[in-house]
């Protein structure tokens, strides 16, 4: 990847081969300009990270199809147990993966053989003889919970949520008691209404045609704010 013509291709399609997949569980081979054939990459990764205060940042990042991200990052000998979940959307420029969070934030990262090395906050190589590097494993989606803001709406059995932050919308999975609130904060009106909770994503079939698709779980501390948009 740095200086002659064959590692070079060779990252290039390491690239293409991480953001191709369908399917967090498929594997993709790509055929490279030389006779060597790629390892297979995934799109859910993992390792231990460097941490100024604690032991280690067990980190686990999914990249999903839809140019959405999920990490958990769990702090290795803190005081006080912490788990940290945040998500956004994910885009790939001279060759490096840029994934922004929900607050406007980036982090880098780029491809390292099999592995995704985390770069510094210009996006330049981190000066050290630490590790920061993960390494691709098969894993289901977490379910710490994150802190969300959008619409929600429920019609015919059916509900979506469109995130401020992205505008990116999901289905909501069966919520009798989010529901019951939504047919309150409507005030009679069939409209979105804004939500604010903290919630997860899972993957779950689509009711019409079996497909899984990713839904949002919505956990705890969810409240309905009438007659307020994003900016509010």
């Amino acid at each position: 990847m740095k200086k002659s013509i064959v590692p070079a291709a060779a990252a290039l399609l390491s690239m293409l081969a991480l953001f191709g997949c369908n399917n967090r569980a498929e594997v993709q081979t790509l055929q490279p300009a030389s006779s060597a054939e790629l390892k297979p990459m995934q799109q859910s990764w993992r390792g231990i990270l460097p941490c100024a205060d604690c032991e280690g940042i067990e980190t686990s990042l999914f990249l999903e199809t839809d140019g959405t991200w999920v990490m958990n990052e769990r702090y290795q000998g803190a005081r006080e147990p912490t788990v940290i979940a945040s998500w956004g959307t994910w885009a790939r420029t001279a060759g490096k993966l840029v994934l922004t969070d929900s607050e406007g934030e980036k982090r880098y990262f780029h491809a390292k053989g099999e592995q995704l090395e985390m770069l510094d906050r210009e996006g330049k190589p981190v000066s050290s003889s630490l590790n920061y590097t993960l390494s691709p494993v098969k894993a289901s989606l977490p379910t710490t919970p994150v802190a969300m803001k959008g619409f929600y709406f429920y019609m015919a059995d059916a509900a979506v949520f469109t995130d401020c932050a992205t505008g990116r919308r999901f289905p909501v999975s069966d919520n009798a008691q989010l529901e019951r609130d939504y047919a309150v904060a409507r005030d009679g009106e069939q409209k979105p209404v804004l939500l604010v909770a903290q919630a997860h994503f899972t993957l779950e079939p689509n009711p019409d045609s079996g497909a899984m698709q990713k839904a949002l779980v919505i956990d705890s501390h969810s409240r309905f704010e009438k007659n307020k948009d994003c900016q509010d």
